[in-house]
């Protein structure tokens, strides 16, 4: 299945971001009332993708490569944005998770627990060695 057949039911615009998407999957999304706006692939001049990761433009990066010119693009693309620390997906269900995250720490004050609080929430109970689990490797 290609990413487009995803896009229209992702969790990217219930997440608050601006969808910026080239020619083929903008016009999917938007044939299905998602908002997107356009941008060049790296082939097709600028300003591009890369451009906006550089200048700081996104956030999140959802790469899905399929086509004549993307493993040049592809390359081009995941290093942009690890050099200038994108967090990027190169599948649908990953985008789709990664927006859940989001949506869910956007919802609620975040907190840090334990495994062994995990554990205690979880079972409803103390465990043997005063609540705390001993995780041992060989």
């Amino acid at each position: 299945m290609t990413s487009r057949r995803y896009c229209d039911r992702a969790a990217v615009p219930r997440a608050g971001f601006r969808i910026l998407a080239t020619e083929g999957t903008e016009r999917y999304l938007r044939g299905r009332g998602v908002p997107a706006e356009r941008v060049l692939k790296v082939h097709e001049g600028r300003p591009n993708a890369i451009d906006l990761i550089v200048s700081g433009e996104v956030q999140l990066l959802i790469n899905t490569p399929l086509g004549k010119f993307t493993q040049v693009d592809d390359y081009a693309i995941r290093r942009a944005a690890l050099v200038h620390r994108v967090p990027y997906t190169t599948t649908m269900s990953a985008a789709s998770a990664a927006c859940d995250a989001i949506i869910a720490l956007r919802s609620r004050t975040g907190s840090v627990r334990s495994l062994q609080e995990w554990h205690e929430r979880a079972n409803g109970e103390k465990t043997a060695s005063g609540g705390r689990i001993a995780i041992a490797s060989a």
